[in-house]
């Protein structure tokens, strides 16, 4: 009896409300956990490990060590093309994309008659799927047949020949990507509506005109915007890879003037299945990229501004 008595007023083990609340968050977590593991974690440590062998995705890997970086370097001529034709519509693109998507939504925040028309008008380009976008865009930029070549026709004048010659490929794909700004073009909208009157009625008062208002005022009040513009489209410039693929089948024709370095990666993985090779071109443009947004980061304290007049 003493003996059922004591084990009755034993204290029963209670997990502290904080233990519960971790334990069944942990559980709610836990298939995001896990798919995170699996499909990102894991193939991001593998393909770090795989960045040092030769793998086939079939056979076993085996290791190289930094033979793959070597070559890379010193004797791969079609990743110099690709590297230059990505840093070319980087370079080029991403000035211009600001510069335009920055005028047209000043034009656009303009007081005019069907202002809700025209941005709707400007923003109908988003709503392009890419594929499609690509396959209309090969249409109008065929020499001979494409519609873009017509007023060159009315004139006697020999249109250029775009995206079937090196010298206007490249910039026929630039023009392509100032054609799908539509989205920046509705952030920087948003960024002039956010600038505070109040600083444009002091302005007024000090007798400024337009362009100081635009150079005092607007510009340094958008500079955020520009900010997140700069580096987004540093991101998805080196890593631009459907519209040039789906436009020239990933063959860099013509003469490789439209390889760029995604899809050249592309082919090593998928085409010739040299994983280990791809692999380590995936880690370089990561490490290209994480330097170049780290320099972006670092210099934005001596441009950026913000509505409190810090810099970041």
């Amino acid at each position: 009896m003493t003996a059922m008595t004591a084990k009755a007023s034993a204290p029963r083990f209670r997990l502290s409300p904080w233990a519960r609340n971790t334990i069944n968050g942990l559980l709610f977590a836990s298939p995001w956990l896990v798919g995170i593991t699996v499909f990102w974690i894991y193939p991001v440590l593998a393909s770090a490990y795989y960045s040092f062998t030769k793998f086939n995705a079939v056979q076993n890997p085996q290791w190289v060590g930094m033979a793959n970086y070597r070559q890379l370097f010193t004797n791969d001529r079609d990743f110099s093309l690709a590297v230059y034709n990505t840093f070319y519509f980087a370079a080029v693109s991403i000035p211009l994309a600001i510069i335009l998507s920055f005028g047209l939504a000043l034009m656009l925040n303009a007081k005019i008659k069907f202002q809700v028309v025209y941005r709707t008008i400007y923003f109908l380009p988003t709503l392009v799927p890419e594929v499609a976008l690509a396959l209309v865009w090969v249409y109008l930029f065929t020499p001979g047949t494409g519609i873009i070549n017509l007023p060159f026709d009315w004139l006697g004048i020999r249109g250029p020949c775009w995206l079937t010659c090196p010298e206007w490929a490249r910039p026929t794909i630039v023009l392509l990507a100032l054609w799908i700004i539509c989205q920046q073009i509705v952030l920087y909208l948003a960024g002039l509506q956010d600038v505070p009157q109040d600083l444009y009625d002091a302005a007024n008062v000090d007798g400024a005109n337009f362009l100081h208002k635009f150079r005092h005022v607007t510009v340094p009040m958008m500079t955020p915007v520009v900010f997140f513009h700069l580096v987004t489209s540093v991101i998805g410039a080196l890593q631009f890879f459907t519209v040039p693929f789906i436009m020239t089948g990933g063959t860099g024709f013509p003469a490789g003037s439209t390889l760029f370095y995604s899809i050249y990666l592309y082919k090593n993985a998928f085409q010739y299945f040299n994983m280990g090779y791809a692999s380590a071109m995936a880690w370089l443009l990561f490490l290209v990229t994480l330097v170049i947004t780290l320099v972006i980061f670092r210099s934005s304290r001596l441009w950026v501004f913000y509505a409190g007049g810090d810099q970041t």
